[in-house]
């Protein structure tokens, strides 16, 4: 199944009307370098394109002389540079060349942020446009299902996950091949360059751990004990994933730090495939009793694709008061707070907490159920209205 990918548009209006570096995050096999080759394709320019994991590439691109960049592009009008972390002092090499070539168009794509975002955010202020591209979004299969086939896939999504591959394969053999395959190659290529033996059973471990604690707030003493790690090494290993693209933090929101929780954290996966593998479970939903923090993961990834693919800017929280009342999710947008509770299974109509109302009264409270969260996680106006 070939899916449109829904930054197609905003990436080709950006690298065609301005003299900018287009940069492109996501993790690996996520569908970057394919959705690249389709922009090069449209764009109609003579292009070099070039993978950094080729190491002929990396001593030219990382020289930071003009003379010998203008060799290697020639005549060509747009390069394309694929895993772009790879090369050294990627940020003031790239900045050289916008500067320098000013008919060139430049794309560059990272699998990780270990050094792509740091050392290009400082050389290239003012030169270039940041975009991610996420798993299979629910938004971009509405122009290929109708409301009720996505809804009717929901369960696939929760246990197989959204990679783009995944679409390709109908039976659970080959879904499950193919993410242990997708983990032998590719999911913690990154990270091994930057971790030894040990480093990398020990980041499989904490990520184990992690994916046993969807939805709740996670103590770094109790992660250090569990992997007999010091605190502050449990703290890198989660930055290292967060920065690889595996797992993403929520903070807790807070306006009253008496009552309520702030400083704890809860960690979800970018793809619930890759969760489910990494605690080798993909039983049926009827066969386990995690569904309810596989729903809350999906929601909440699925509306951070939304916001970012929309353009829609707010900061993310979750909601718990030191007594115990608490909200899942917590959108600020335009000084407005939006509570959201997730409900996979609903028997009754959840109240509005009491609290969250006592406290924030201007506050919106809103249950999301598989009936209605196409509202919240796509421009779909089929379900009932949600702010």
């Amino acid at each position: 199944m070939i899916i449109p990918r829904h930054i197609t548009t905003e990436l080709l209006e950006k690298i065609t009307n301005f003299h900018k570096v287009v940069v492109l995050y996501g993790p690996r096999q996520v569908g970057k370098t394919t959705l690249c080759h389709e922009i090069i394709e449209k764009l109609h320019l003579p292009t070099l394109s070039i993978s950094a994991d080729e190491s002929r590439y990396i001593h030219v691109l990382s020289s930071r002389n003009s003379q010998r960049m203008r060799q290697l592009i020639g005549e060509n009008k747009l390069l394309f540079i694929d895993e772009a972390q790879r090369i050294p002092d990627i940020g003031i090499n790239l900045k050289i060349l916008i500067d320098q070539f000013v008919d060139l168009k430049i794309i560059a794509t990272g699998s990780s942020s270990f050094e792509l975002a740091n050392s290009i955010s400082e050389p290239l202020t003012g030169r270039k446009w940041t975009f991610h591209l996420y798993p299979i979004s629910q938004q971009e299969l509405l122009p290929l299902m109708t409301p009720f086939e996505i809804k009717e896939q929901l369960e696939e999504r929760l246990i197989w996950g959204s990679y783009p591959g995944i679409f390709e394969f109908s039976s659970a053999a080959l879904k499950e091949k193919y993410l242990y395959e997708l983990e032998a190659d590719y999911l913690y290529k990154d990270l091994l360059s930057f971790l030894d033996i040990r480093g990398a059973q020990r980041i499989k471990d904490l990520l184990s751990l992690l994916a046993f604690q969807i939805g709740k707030e996670v103590s770094i003493h109790e992660l250090g004990t569990q992997l007999g790690m010091h605190n502050d090494m449990v703290l890198r290993y989660l930055d290292l994933l967060e920065k690889t693209f595996l797992i993403f933090h929520l903070g807790g929101f807070s306006r009253n730090l008496r009552k309520e929780i702030s400083k704890k954290k809860k960690y979800y996966f970018y793809d619930l495939g890759i969760r489910n593998l990494v605690i080798g479970r993909f039983a049926p939903l009827s066969q386990r009793e995690d569904h309810g923090d596989l729903w809350e993961n999906f929601c909440i990834v699925e509306r951070m694709k939304y916001l970012a693919y929309n353009q829609q800017y707010a900061t993310s929280y979750f909601w718990r008061l030191y007594s115990g009342a608490e909200i899942d999710y917590v959108e600020e947008r335009n000084g407005a707070l939006y509570g959201y509770e997730f409900k996979w299974s609903q028997r009754k109509k959840p109240k509005t907490p009491r609290t969250w109302k006592a406290e924030y009264p201007t506050a919106t409270y809103t249950v999301v159920n598989p009936d209605n969260y196409l509202s919240f996680v796509t421009d779909s106006d089929v379900d009932a209205d949600i702010s």
